[in-house]
């Protein structure tokens, strides 16, 4: 809202604005002294009353600064211990981040660990199966090769004893041979004699 000073010079401006020109000039006009003084007299009137209030409102504008400004720096020292509260939070979580980490690398490493072990073992049963496999089969093998030459001597102990046993035979067959091919001396050898002819005295088939 505008002072009853300023309304003053407003009106003054606008009566001046009315007033009519001198005849002949552009810039010099006629003016009603009385009604122009009353004005300036209202205006000088008013006027310390205008600088009381100024200097009153530049007074107060001067303590809504001040505490503004107050108001202000509560503000910023808020923003600071906020900021200083979050800074530790972030130092915190970053504290926090960097334990989880270090839990999931040692996890990691030990389930690691855990995985190479276990290969290791299982690694370790294999071989140990396969050397056992390997021994039974070595066993089995030797009983078998075992098993083969005692056969084979057996059967070559009762192949030369067949073997034996015919050459007896043979033997014996040939001391037996001159007697069966020698002639018998009480017999006539009817093998030069002529045939018989059919007019013989023998019985004449009908």
């Amino acid at each position: 809202m505008s002072s009853r000073m300023e309304q003053i010079i407003e009106e003054i401006e606008e009566y001046i604005e009315g007033c009519k020109y001198q005849p002949l000039s552009s810039t010099k006009i006629i003016v009603n002294k009385d009604e122009l003084e009353e004005l300036l007299t209202e205006l000088r009137m008013k006027t310390p009353e205008e600088i009381k209030r100024y200097q009153k409102i530049i007074s107060n504008k001067e303590a809504i600064l001040a505490d503004a400004q107050a108001k202000a720096d509560s503000i910023i020292a808020q923003a600071e211990v906020q900021t200083s509260e979050l800074v530790s939070e972030h130092q915190i979580m970053q504290q926090a981040y960097a334990q989880a980490n270090e839990v999931v690398m040692i996890a990691t490493k030990q389930a690691q660990e855990i995985l190479d072990h276990a290969t290791i073992d299982a690694n370790d049963i294999r071989t140990g199966a396969i050397q056992y496999t390997d021994d039974m089969l070595k066993n089995l093998e030797e009983v078998l090769s075992h098993s083969i030459d005692t056969t084979k001597a057996r059967y070559d102990n009762l192949s030369r004893t067949l073997q034996d046993f015919l050459d007896i035979v043979t033997a014996n067959r040939m001391e037996l041979s001159p007697a069966v091919e020698e002639p018998n001396p009480g017999k006539e050898d009817m093998s030069n004699q002529p045939p018989v002819s059919g007019s013989g005295t023998g019985t004449e088939e009908a």
